[in-house]
């Protein structure tokens, strides 16, 4: 079967359509929603699809987590509070366009540039995936600890104003992952003698804890006696209408950014949050307008929102080929394929193609569903949301955040995490340190870790073997150009407003 006899296949299926479509509309619900993510609904729903039939029963998640990732930019405009840690990217100049009372036309973009690198990752998995997985293959332990250690240094000196506190935070996050269990000696490291922290912190409550929690402290404080989260606009045509001639000078960032993402996703673990910050800082460095980034550009919501959507497609290439997921949905997805019997990895694509390809074809046909709900009910979605008074929109955030860190893994201790990360989320943003940091070094830690334990150990010269690879030196050599090229950048923005001042 090919993606074309796959495509007939699924839209003859009324039922697998159902399932696609009613993925699109919770994917985008659940990404909208403060504090609930796409990675938190899909293991939530994960029971539902035991009774199913394998197709749809993948089908129905891959699309969640595919329109959950373009949801959770509706979140980041509105509230600033982004549903994952990609979003954050988007709420740099997405949440300002929000103040200015263009939700609508920010959530345009968002919606515009998330169909183009879906659909860019996506047709670049179908083509190539077989080519893409012998990228990811040839890259041994020393490559991959190189790509962790140029990525962290990328999110902490792109992110935020500092390097120096962009740094620290992304540190913090390594130092959170780290507490629980040594992954080969099973020795306690951070526990202070608590059975509950040797299981380690779970992404979840710490997400909700960091950027919603926290930012619905850091909004009271600010707002008082507010009753608008942003700006309602009477002028709506004007202000979140699209025109042609507004979205043209993003066409080269979304091209950019959706091979970014692209690649990103080919290699395991890093992710759509890496793609987006990526994307990010590469387009505010190429940008014709940089000092407007953060402030409010349409460019800076088309960027990572491309980028953060052409992950998806690629991320699915170690996870079908090497049988390693290229991110926590395709882990989710692990989960299914092993409960309906799928063996996962090389010979998939000889045991099991015709279900391959037709996944794909329902991730196509999702990119079109989430994307026409998107572009004409995103903006009813803001115009709603933004009318709710805050006396009754955060105790529901509140709500929904105790619910969605309880129900990751039923632990009421992720609770307390939770809390707490929420209190840290609010000192960090205080500080001025950047919690979207915090959180990505976090995700990346226990990889970065596996890869560089591994490194070593194939080494004869410790780590030297980092110098005498290539590949991994170059990808080390990225990383500390990109920090150099950021600390140039804001003493050069330093000066000239120093020099604006006199």
């Amino acid at each position: 079967m090919d993606i074309f006899t796959a495509l007939a296949t699924v839209l003859g299926d009324p039922i697998l359509l159902g399932w696609v479509f009613l993925a699109a509309i919770v994917g985008m619900i659940v990404g909208a929603i403060p504090g609930l993510t796409a990675s938190a609904a899909i293991a939530m729903l994960l029971p539902l699809t035991f009774y199913m039939e394998p197709l749809p029963a993948l089908a129905f998640l891959y699309v969640i987590g595919k329109s959950g990732r373009y949801g959770g930019s509706i979140a980041a405009i509105l509230f600033n509070t982004p549903g994952t840690a990609a979003s954050a990217a988007t709420q740099l100049d997405g949440y300002p366009l929000a103040r200015q009372g263009k939700a609508g036309k920010a959530m345009k973009v968002a919606t515009i540039s998330s169909v183009i690198g879906d659909f860019t990752g996506e047709i670049l998995l179908i083509i190539g995936v077989a080519w893409i997985a012998s990228i990811a293959l040839k890259l041994g332990p020393p490559e991959l600890f190189a790509v962790y250690f140029a990525a962290f240094i990328v999110i902490g000196s792109v992110i935020g104003k500092s390097v120096t506190r962009g740094l620290a935070s992304a540190a913090l996050g390594v130092l959170v992952a780290m507490i629980g269990l040594d992954p080969i000696s099973s020795t306690e490291r951070f526990t202070f003698g608590n059975f509950d922290l040797t299981n380690g912190i779970s992404l979840v409550p710490l997400m909700i804890g960091i950027f919603v929690l926290g930012e619905v402290f850091t909004q009271l404080e600010e707002r008082g006696a507010k009753t608008e989260l942003v700006p309602n606009s009477d002028n709506d045509a004007e202000r979140n209408g699209l025109s042609w001639a507004e979205y043209k000078p993003c066409i080269p960032h979304v091209i950019r950014s959706s091979f970014i993402g692209s690649f990103i996703g080919m290699l395991p673990g890093l992710g759509s949050a890496i793609a987006a910050f990526v994307a990010y800082g590469e387009g505010k460095r190429r940008a014709r307008n940089p000092e407007e980034w953060g402030k409010g550009a349409l460019e800076g919501v088309a960027a990572p929102e491309a980028a953060n959507n052409a992950v998806s497609g690629p991320s699915m290439a170690p996870l079908l080929t090497l049988g390693i997921p290229g991110s926590t949905i395709g882990a989710i997805l692990i989960g299914v394929f092993l409960i309906h019997g799928i063996q996962i990895g090389p010979t998939m694509f000889l045991t099991s193609r015709d279900l391959v390809f037709a996944l794909f074809a329902c991730g196509l046909i999702g990119i079109v569903m989430y994307g026409v709900i998107g572009y004409f009910g995103a903006a009813f979605i803001g115009k709603f949301i933004t009318r709710i008074s805050p006396q009754v929109l955060y105790p529901l955030i509140f709500l929904t955040s105790f619910v969605a860190a309880y129900t990751s893994r039923g632990n009421l201790f992720d609770v307390y995490v939770m809390v707490a990360a929420g209190f840290a989320g609010w000192g960090m943003r205080k500080l001025q340190f950047n919690p979207a940091a915090l959180v990505i070094s976090f995700v990346l830690a226990s990889g970065a870790e596996e890869t560089f334990r591994q490194a070593l150990l194939l080494s004869d010269n410790g780590l030297m073997i980092f110098v005498t690879r290539p590949i991994a030196l170059a990808f080390l050599l990225i990383g500390v150009a990109a920090m150099i090229a950021r600390v140039r950048s804001l003493n050069k923005q330093s000066r000239a407003a120093r020099l604006g001042d006199t």
